[in-house]
């Protein structure tokens, strides 16, 4: 096996492998070219090879949304650190143990004219769990720090006491960058300054720093002194439990029966949040709009009012939910989360620092079910809304909404769902998903930029098939995401092509003008099936009612290559339809 025969490089290498970092995302380039080495080398490590820095971090961000554990994204240096910044960013808010390694020249290479040289100190401040600037070994490359750079040696010491002092200084920060990545599910940066020459190896590794191992369970963490809780719970018949973004499988099922058994809470779900149950609420915004249109409207929303409102989970989507409890905010917002609470509705009461199992586990057990119209009232409407869509799908010309409505349906039990933002998650929002299906969508920034890097990223371990459902200018913004050897055979991608961001119709202030159409939609006339062509994936276009119905036929079954299925909507009438099925069911 070879091994750089730079300290630091083999040191980075050393404490990736101890802490379990296995899957290694790596840009090619030339300054990380020592790290590139030392992982590429070593078979425990498995590297991917993905030249666009933006698409390898999202894809990194991808397995580790899998799989849970930290994943490296690896990278030369200079600008290739920048393109990470979106996935560094997703990570920070979607809490995504994501390593950023990060090659670097010499601290007196920086600022004097040199390529591919940037200040890579504290570039990512604002939005990063933890940085480590390791210290340049002094025992690589001696002669040329002495020539530029003299007084980084040391005149008290000899050059191997002084390198034996930078590698316990690196050894001490690289474990605690990687402990706390691990420990907080967040995004760490190690920066890593290294001289040339940058190629030369050796068979075996000289730097054995002391690893100290550590590990941290949030699950195990008991919520304790919850009887005043409990008794507020208790004397309230209007509670409301949203749930934001929610990894499958999060919630125990028998927390789920026992919450759905209590008549005075409403449990209100995304498609994000994985969760499901007959007697919980799906389609939060299919609730809301009616209420919205209605001339009862502040009668109604105060009867929605909870007096209670505990929450779990990411970020959440739906902005009318937002709106409705930023403006009829409950008595009482407990967040349940083991790291962090973000006050979304301005009234947060108290976070519960806990795992949402701990909590319920101790919790269900100090509550009782109280008899209330709360729940029944607004199943009612419900089942009003689910039958008004079912009749308003039938009337509606084929169109994004039209296609969702087949789409969904048609997803096999057990699949991997990846969504992209923009219309895609909104529109996914409207209808039930099978409960076997497992959603993920990047919500942490709500970006385009990454979702196709993302599911592929996913799919590398996942045993199920996965499929991307995106709109037409997120897949073409991440086109570069299939510039891999990673695509698996059994990977789906669904594009709803509207030829230019449908969203902004629906939005207030969009003009048919020119400017609209060049500034906000931006329309195009880009063929998708050329990219299908350049990349190897199998293309198939649907562009009506019955050749929709015809492709999903036999979109899911086995190939030899990755598969693609266009399906192109009228641009100009999408927006009317969506808004024409809120004014339907109230």
């Amino acid at each position: 096996m070879k091994y750089s025969n730079i300290p630091t490089a083999q040191s980075v290498v050393l404490h990736c492998k101890e802490k379990g970092i296995k899957d290694i995302v790596i840009s090619p380039g030339s300054r990380n070219a020592p790290l590139t080495i030392g992982f590429t080398e070593d078979p425990y490590f498995k590297c991917y090879s993905i030249v666009d820095e933006r698409c390898a971090a999202f894809f990194a961000l991808g397995i580790a949304q899998n799989t849970g554990k930290g994943v490296a994204v690896l990278c030369t240096s200079g600008s290739a650190l920048l393109n990470y910044y979106p996935a560094v960013a997703e990570a920070f808010y979607s809490d995504i143990p994501l390593l950023v390694i990060s090659a670097d020249r010499p601290k007196y290479s920086i600022d004097i004219g040199d390529g591919q040289t940037i200040r890579q100190q504290g570039v990512f401040k604002n939005h990063i769990g933890y940085e480590a600037n390791l210290k340049q070994d002094v025992s690589h490359a001696t002669q040329t720090i002495q020539k530029f750079a003299n007084s980084l040696l040391s005149t008290q010491m000899h050059i191997e006491a002084q390198q034996a002092s930078i590698d316990a200084h690196n050894s001490l920060v690289l474990q605690k960058g990687i402990d706390y990545a691990l420990e907080e599910r967040t995004p760490v940066h190690i920066n890593v300054p290294l001289e040339e020459p940058l190629y030369t190896t050796q068979e075996q590794a000289y730097v054995f720093p002391e690893l100290k191992k550590k590990s941290k369970d949030s699950g195990t963490v008991p919520c304790l002194g919850l009887e005043e809780f409990s008794s507020i719970w208790n004397k309230s018949n209007k509670k409301m439990i949203l749930v934001g973004v929610n990894k499958p499988d999060a919630l125990e099922q028998q927390f789920l029966e026992k919450i759905a058994e209590d008549d005075s809470v409403l449990v209100f779900t995304e498609t994000t949040s994985n969760i499901h149950h007959v007697k919980f609420f799906n389609s939060i915004d299919s609730i809301l709009a009616p209420i919205e249109k209605s001339v009862n409207k502040e009668a109604l929303f105060s009867d929605l009012q909870p007096d209670i409102l505990v929450t779990f989970g990411g970020l959440v989507v739906s902005k009318k939910i937002k709106s409705f409890l930023r403006n009829y905010q409950p008595k009482h917002h407990w967040h349940i989360d083991a790291t962090k609470a973000n006050d979304t509705f301005f009234c947060l009461t108290h976070h519960f620092k806990c795992n949402v199992n701990a909590f319920f586990n101790t919790f269900l057990k100090e509550t009782k079910s109280i008899k209330s119209s709360y729940r029944n009232y607004w199943s009612a409407v419900k089942l009003g809304y689910e039958k008004k869509r079912a009749a308003y799908v039938k009337e509606i010309p084929f169109s994004d909404m039209y296609a969702f409505s087949k789409l969904l349906p048609s997803i096999p039990e057990g699949y991997q769902l990846h969504l992209s933002n923009s219309s895609t998650v909104r529109y996914a929002q409207l209808f039930p998903l099978k409960s076997g299906v497992k959603v993920f969508c990047n919500r942490g920034t709500s970006g385009i930029d990454g979702s196709t890097s993302t599911a592929i990223g996913a799919s590398i371990y996942n045993t199920e098939p996965t499929l991307l459902i995106t709109g037409d200018l997120s897949f073409l913004y991440d086109s570069n995401a299939l510039w891999n050897n990673y695509v698996n055979s059994n990977f789906r991608i669904v594009v709803l092509n509207n030829s230019g961001g449908g969203i902004f119709r629906i939005l207030p202030g969009q003009e048919e003008t020119e400017n609209y159409q060049t500034y906000f939609e931006t329309t195009h006339n880009l063929e998708i099936s050329n990219l299908c062509a350049m990349y190897g994936m199998e293309y198939r276009l649907a562009e009506d009612e019955n050749t929709l119905n015809t492709q999903l036929e036999s979109f899911y079954e086995n190939s030899q290559m990755p598969r693609l299925l266009e399906i192109k909507t009228p641009r100009i009438i999408n927006n009317k339809i969506l808004l024409s099925y809120f004014d339907f069911i109230s």
